[in-house]
């Protein structure tokens, strides 16, 4: 390593140990900065992969019979819950946000758990994932559900590392406007170091938990699926990834592949992409699943490979180039060295994709996702599902497309202005467009195809078709 690259690893490392960090987050870090500073990249070419065509179907499995039970009582939901919904204007955890029929992501979370725990009288705890920012908050608005206690800490804290000057020298950078921003989230491939250096998978071992099914806060259609658990268990795997079929709306996000070199299956980010192949990774008939970030764990496994590798799991690299004040352009140029928790895939030997329907990924990334999904659209099952509303089903339709003008709608205070009733009836639309500054009344339907042009006052009580 370069002189000067070696001062910067060991100020980032100074820096890290006087934040608190644990050493093995610490060896974390300075894996990959060594890889930024041997010159890596960090990049995954299309000559290196093929297309991963065969994968097994969800759709397939058998039935779950009398094991179900005791399989669910090894089992974990883990859910991500870092994020503060700062695209969307947020200032607190993404997972408060109202949802679905007043209640918050984190509300139908707990529900969906505490109705697969009364129905199969599995222990079945749920863990999250906080960063520093949403723990305090997230974990008063769980305080309500007295039957979610477990023999499990509610949660554990992910980590952060020095954002590196994308210059020469490579050194932690400085920002005494704002120290805040001195410092990154790692990614959620930090799952696997916080939970090791948390306690958290020791103690889900002394618990007698085996298995960890693993999810965005945000994806209301990622549930504990007994059926999934049985067939995960009783294959003996150590890994396993839902993926979905990509459509032209998931060219950006990521997809599996498999290496050439040996044939084992990997995952690769658009921010892995060189610009050269970038036509390639969008092609969503040659690469034909996406990740949708639900994960399927053997926490064995994990510690015995944890401990292998003392401590460093040694995911992908993703060197990712932004600005220190992500709100300032001009201000200075650095790396943000990140993980993505899906890339273990090419980590663990025998992991294996499973092909998932659609339903098990309903992310919301956008105020248009969140209209849909607070729309009559989408419907709260007795046992805190989301699913689509029976009609929706019945003609075999998917959910509409909404597409809202981002100048207008992008915050979510901006978005609820401009919905003061509550979402319109989507029930039987196909597609909403609004371009322009609109702002609907109550009681609005929308049937089929419909473009508003702004500016605009939707009545009470119009229907649009």
């Amino acid at each position: 390593m370069p002189a000067m690259s070696e001062e910067g690893l060991n100020e980032s490392i100074e820096k890290m140990r006087a934040d608190g960090a644990s050493q093995v987050a610490i060896d974390t870090f300075a894996h990959y900065y060594e890889r930024l500073a041997a010159g890596e990249q960090g990049t995954l070419p299309e000559s290196d992969i093929e297309p991963a065509d065969e994968v097994t179907d969800a759709d397939e499995l058998p039935d779950p019979g009398d094991d179900a039970r005791e399989l669910l009582d090894r089992a974990v939901a883990i859910r991500l819950n870092g994020g503060l919904g700062t695209s969307m204007g947020m200032t607190k955890a993404k997972s408060l946000l109202e949802v679905k029929d007043g209640l918050s992501f984190l509300d139908v979370i707990a529900r969906q758990l505490i109705s697969l725990r009364e129905r199969t009288g599995a222990r079945v705890p749920l863990v999250l994932m906080n960063s520093f920012a949403t723990r305090d908050d997230s974990l008063a608005a769980l305080e309500r559900y007295d039957e979610l206690s477990a023999d499990l800490p509610p949660d554990f804290v992910q980590g952060r590392v020095p954002k590196i000057a994308a210059d020469d020298d490579l050194r932690p950078v400085a920002w005494p406007d704002d120290p805040g921003l001195e410092w990154a989230p790692p990614g959620h491939g930090d799952i696997y170091t916080s939970l090791a250096t948390s306690g958290m998978l020791e103690k889900l071992l002394d618990g007698g938990y085996e298995y960890a099914f693993v999810a965005n806060s945000d994806n209301l259609g990622a549930t504990l699926d007994p059926r999934i658990l049985a067939w995960f268990a009783g294959e003996r795997l150590p890994f396993a990834m839902e993926v979905a079929d990509r459509t032209e709306a998931d060219r950006k996000g990521g997809h599996i592949a498999r290496r050439k070199d040996d044939g084992g299956l990997v995952l690769r980010e658009v921010a892995q992409t060189p610009d050269e192949d970038i036509d390639s990774f969008q092609d969503v008939k040659k690469h034909r699943y996406f990740n949708t970030n639900n994960l399927w764990l053997n926490l064995r496994t994990l510690a015995e490979l944890m401990e292998e590798r003392d401590g460093v799991l040694g995911l992908p690299m993703i060197a990712n180039r932004k600005t220190v004040d992500p709100g300032d352009k001009s201000s200075p140029a650095v790396f943000q060295l990140e993980t993505a928790m899906g890339a273990a895939i090419g980590v663990f030997d025998g992991a294996v994709a499973l092909r998932v329907p659609r339903r098990r990924f309903l992310p919301v990334k956008t105020t248009s996702d969140l209209l849909v999904l607070r729309s009559d659209a989408y419907e709260l099952t007795e046992r805190g599902r989301v699913a689509l509303a029976p009609q929706r089903v019945e003609a075999a339709e998917g959910a509409p497309l909404v597409q809202l003008d981002a100048r207008y709608f992008k915050l979510v205070r901006d978005f609820d202005a401009r919905f003061p009733h509550g979402a319109p009836s989507l029930a039987g639309a196909d597609r909403l467009t609004v371009d322009g500054d609109v702002t609907f009344g109550r009681d609005i339907t929308v049937r089929g195809t419909v473009r508003i042009d702004g500016p605009a006052t939707v009545g009470d009580g119009e229907v649009l078709s």
